[in-house]
């Protein structure tokens, strides 16, 4: 089965859009928001089951998260939206993977309903692999026991993936790495999901105050909530096939404005124009947090220095694992 056809990756508002090909697969169950190391462990099983046989390896996730759909007003951030989270899937090397709309009346839906509608008439599984930490079904009924029970009376196998945890033995979660983000600890972010962390943006029309300073800047917007701390960030960025390097400020330009918070990517080397289109930007590093300057001249000597300390991490750069690789172009 060619791992380069897209049809079988997903984002599907019902399950009548499940592809034929995957029935009778293995099927990694859960959320994987991020895809960090801690999924790559419950879809590095599946694909170990899926080794030597005829079976299909494919990813089962749900979208918008939980809690956003039952608090709407607190949404939670996703480290990797819908289209970014099918992409990070078929990085990992399955044969698939469908993103489902997780809505009041799918939380509602009996343990029981979800093991004979969905994984044995629908998908057809011959084994399901999840989190220690997965449930499903009404009142979260399905617990792990309950689907090596369900396995059991109805034919397929079923694999629980025990905790992840990092080099201190605490435990790696997207709400870890979320809160990582927030702090500014772009190193544990990046070490805990096992490669940089990105995201997409639009380049927009800004003030061109760059232009000026010496530094012009493609102008990028981040999702409201958001939660990345504001401040200067070392940057390797996607443009097209293209890939340069940067440095970015995050925040409301204090020494100006004080305005809405923007992302602003400062290309080393680069002349052109982006306007319009979609930039891919992986955080390298964070060099400082953002300050207000008395003067014009004391802001560009300190972007004098944060472009220099940038291209100082960044000439420093090493894969973190085959993923991290495989995303940022590091292959020698």
């Amino acid at each position: 089965m060619s791992l380069s056809d897209t049809s079988r990756f997903l984002i599907a508002d019902s399950l009548d859009s499940f592809p034929a090909e995957l029935r009778g697969g293995i099927v990694a169950i859960g959320n994987f928001d991020g895809v960090h190391r801690g999924h790559r462990a419950v879809l590095d099983a599946a694909m170990g089951l899926g080794h030597g046989t005829h079976h299909p390896v494919f990813a089962m996730s749900f979208e918008p998260h939980p809690r956003t759909v039952f608090n709407p007003a607190r949404p939670v951030f996703r480290l990797t939206p819908p289209d970014q989270k099918i992409g990070m899937l078929r990085v990992c090397g399955l044969n698939g993977a469908l993103i489902l709309p997780f809505t009041k009346d799918f939380a509602g839906m009996e343990a029981n309903a979800f093991v004979q509608d969905i994984l044995i008439d629908t998908l057809g599984i011959s084994h399901a692999v999840t989190g220690y930490d997965f449930h499903f079904g009404k009142a979260r009924q399905g617990t792990p026991d309950y689907l090596r029970a369900a396995g059991a009376n109805h034919g397929f196998g079923v694999t629980i993936v025990q905790r992840e945890e990092d080099e201190g033995a605490e435990v790696i979660s997207s709400s870890r790495i979320r809160d990582c983000l927030a702090e500014g600890d772009i190193a544990q972010a990046n070490g805990l999901l096992g490669y940089r962390w990105f995201f997409d943006a639009d380049v927009r029309h800004g003030d061109k105050r760059g232009r000026d300073l010496g530094y012009p800047t493609a102008n990028l917007s981040l999702s409201e909530d958001c939660p990345l701390k504001q401040g200067i960030y070392a940057v390797k960025v996607k443009v097209g096939e293209t890939w340069h390097e940067g440095v970015a400020s995050y925040g409301r330009r204090p020494t100006f404005d004080n305005g809405a918070a923007t992302f602003e990517v400062h290309l080393f080397d680069f002349a052109g124009d982006l306007y319009g289109q979609t930039l891919r930007v992986h955080l390298i590093a964070y060099l400082r947090g953002e300050e207000k300057f008395d003067s014009v001249d004391a802001l560009v000597a300190q972007m004098d220095q944060d472009s220099a300390e940038a291209r100082a991490a960044l000439a420093a750069l090493q894969p973190i694992s085959e993923i991290d690789t495989q995303l940022l172009d590091l292959t020698p």
